[in-house]
């Protein structure tokens, strides 16, 4: 099992940065942990995550070159820097964990993860 629990989100006008946090514990290692969002009315999108293997991350092109993430392994957290935010970025976040340990490719379906935080919401005016 893991848990994770994210945090940061608030309200920020279009332009600005945030930064989430996802907190996870349990089974993470060989786990790729992934980035997503919701907003009101639309289904849950992809948004990035990090492969298990070499830790570098990859994106959804709706936000590479806005989102970066990173790790603090020591904290056992995972980090999405939101820069130049638009409105379309409204959504609750959320991280999860991957269903597969090890995965061989790149883990962007929502049905591909198990765990789930509870979700941050993000908005941004206009």
């Amino acid at each position: 099992q893991a848990q994770l629990v994210e945090s940061g989100g608030g309200l920020v006008q279009a332009g600005g940065s945030l930064r989430l946090s996802c907190a996870a514990s349990g089974r993470t290692f060989g786990y790729e942990i992934g980035w997503f969002r919701q907003a009101p009315g639309k289904e849950r999108e992809f948004v990035g995550a990090t492969t298990w293997s070499s830790e570098i991350p990859y994106y959804a092109d709706s936000v590479r070159g806005r989102f970066a993430i990173s790790r603090d392994k020591d904290k056992n957290t995972d980090y999405l820097q939101m820069n130049n935010l638009k409105p379309e970025d409204t959504a609750v976040y959320y991280c999860a964990r991957s269903r597969a340990r090890m995965p061989s490719n790149e883990v962007r379906a929502h049905d591909e993860y198990e765990y789930w935080g509870q979700g941050t919401q993000v908005t941004v005016s206009s």
